[in-house]
């Protein structure tokens, strides 16, 4: 039977969405079908987040209707989104660390019996669908113990517990290892299997080849088109995202290369980081590379004063940071963008002005008085220069798209005048678009004679953007490389998974 015969499971036509200052959504369409992965595709602030949350009921279409098997439906609400079968896995997860995977999968619909939790009754009921699922957990362990991929998949069960037939996952890969990743598509495909049909959201283009059916494109809150993803090539899609054509997947570089800005030497921390030591010249990009857990981010925590180390020096511009406290790498021209942006490096409450304003209060106050005109005048300027999308000067950083809130973080360390940028994982979450914006921006800044080292778990990111490439693991040093034509993704890998020398 065609596609054209067979009745979707999801249909979603004609759908508004009005926020003050923002149509969100533009009769934007969806169908999916049984037994299908459709990958819901999009720049950051396409309207995908607030799609979605119409489908679990945080929000309601201004305009549109919803069909689930051929029924009009209004989903006004989380719990009827459950009513209706369908079940949406956010990023941030919905688990109760400090309740068991048993009590987190019934939390709502407790089992009773007598009046009285069912606990035994609850527990054999989790231990079957974890079996189902081929998850080998104890439903007895409490869900702040377990691994990112395992909560993820208890997410999943949760979701089949309540015989959701719509099932939604947004960047469900962002933080796993290629091995969960690996596990989660065999998870993804057994769904599949059993008739659920999949919204699967994801900035990785080469999990779509692998993993979606279908792909569907919103850009600017308005549908752009969609299709088979064996017969759409990964130019054309690209162009479908971002609305211009990109040549490359990395902008091209000519900068001059100069003084050594930074240097480390000795650097200590327990087994996190061992003995490192390296140098950044003004111009150059320094990726670092390595498996999660080599201590990469640990590395540049010590750098910036983050953390506090045992032993080791760091030099700026031929001067001795002599504390080495959060303060004194700041003054001394020092910036870490983290991995984290959302909890380390804004105040997602506040708005992108104030977050912008927190590291230079000095600069604006005037005699113990905040000088707001100043700051917003500023704060604009690098605004128009970084093409920071912000409805107005009181849009909270929480709601900006995630390549939004990466040029605001960068936008307050250049207003700190930094000679070192250490940018730890600046694209996670980020999509391809807003990705080569910020990397125009990382060659720009190289080309004003910044000394920039990058940490990725991308290795394509790495050999695009690099000069030099650092390879660690188990807090060590284990190469280096100067990057250019023959080397390879096979070259890096190898490195990272060569045995350190011992101390």
């Amino acid at each position: 039977m065609s596609e054209s015969e067979v009745k979707p499971l999801l249909e979603m036509h004609g759908i508004h969405k009005r926020f003050p200052g923002v149509h969100a959504l533009n009769d934007v369409k969806l169908s999916l079908y049984a037994g299908e992965v459709l990958a819901l595709l999009g720049e950051n602030g396409a309207g995908k987040s607030t799609l979605i949350k119409m489908l679990g009921g945080a929000h309601q279409p201004d305009e549109g209707e919803i069909w689930i098997e051929g029924e009009r439906v209004v989903i006004n609400s989380a719990t009827a989104a459950q009513e209706f079968g369908v079940a949406v896995i956010y990023q941030e997860f919905n688990l109760i660390p400090e309740l068991t995977v048993s009590e987190n999968l019934f939390l709502g619909r407790e089992k009773t019996r007598f009046g009285l939790i069912d606990s035994p009754g609850e527990r054999q009921e989790a231990v079957r669908w974890l079996e189902c699922i081929g998850l080998d957990i104890d439903p007895d362990s409490k869900c702040g113990d377990l691994t990112v991929a395992q909560q993820q998949v208890v997410e999943i069960v949760k979701a089949l517990a309540v015989d959701a037939r719509i099932l939604v996952m947004d960047e469900p890969s962002a933080v796993l290892t290629d091995q969960e990743v690996e596990r989660l598509f065999q998870v993804v495909r057994d769904l599949k299997e059993r008739g659920i049909g999949i919204i699967y959201i994801s900035h990785r283009l080469d999990e779509i080849d692998l993993i979606a059916d279908r792909l569907l494109v919103l850009r600017d809150g308005q549908y752009i088109g969609g299709g088979a993803v064996s017969e759409t090539d990964r130019d054309t899609l690209i162009e479908m995202m971002v609305g211009r054509s990109l040549e490359k997947d990395f902008p091209p570089r000519d900068v001059t290369v100069g003084e050594e800005v930074l240097r480390v030497e000795g650097l200590n921390r327990g087994k996190a980081v061992r003995e490192v030591s390296f140098s950044v010249k003004a111009g150059e990009i320094v990726g670092f590379s390595g498996l999660i857990g080599a201590g990469r981010t640990e590395t540049m925590r010590l750098i910036a004063g983050a953390d506090r180390g045992e032993s080791g020096e760091v030099w700026v511009n031929g001067e001795l940071i002599s504390k080495r406290s959060p303060r004194d790498a700041i003054t001394a021209g020092i910036c870490l963008l983290s991995e984290d942006r959302k909890e380390e490096g804004l105040v997602l409450s506040h708005s992108s002005v104030d977050n912008f304003g927190l590291p230079n209060l000095g600069r604006y106050s005037r005699k113990g008085w905040l000088d707001n005109r100043s700051e917003q005048n500023e704060f604009d300027r690098y605004r128009d220069d970084l093409a920071i999308k912000v409805a107005g000067p009181d849009q909270l950083a929480g709601e900006l798209s995630g390549g939004n809130q990466q040029k605001v973080v960068l936008a307050k360390w250049l207003a700190r005048r930094a000679h070192v940028m250490l940018f730890d994982e600046p694209t996670r979450g980020i999509d391809v678009g807003a990705k080569y914006e910020i990397y125009q921006l990382m060659n720009r800044l190289a080309g004003e004679g910044k000394a920039i080292v990058m940490v990725s778990s991308e290795l394509p990111e790495i050999l695009g953007m690099s000069d030099r490439i650092i390879v660690m693991k188990e807090g060590r040093l284990v190469g280096e490389v100067e990057n250019g034509p023959g080397i390879t993704q096979e070259d890096i890998l190898a490195l990272a998974m060569e045995e350190p020398a011992s101390v």
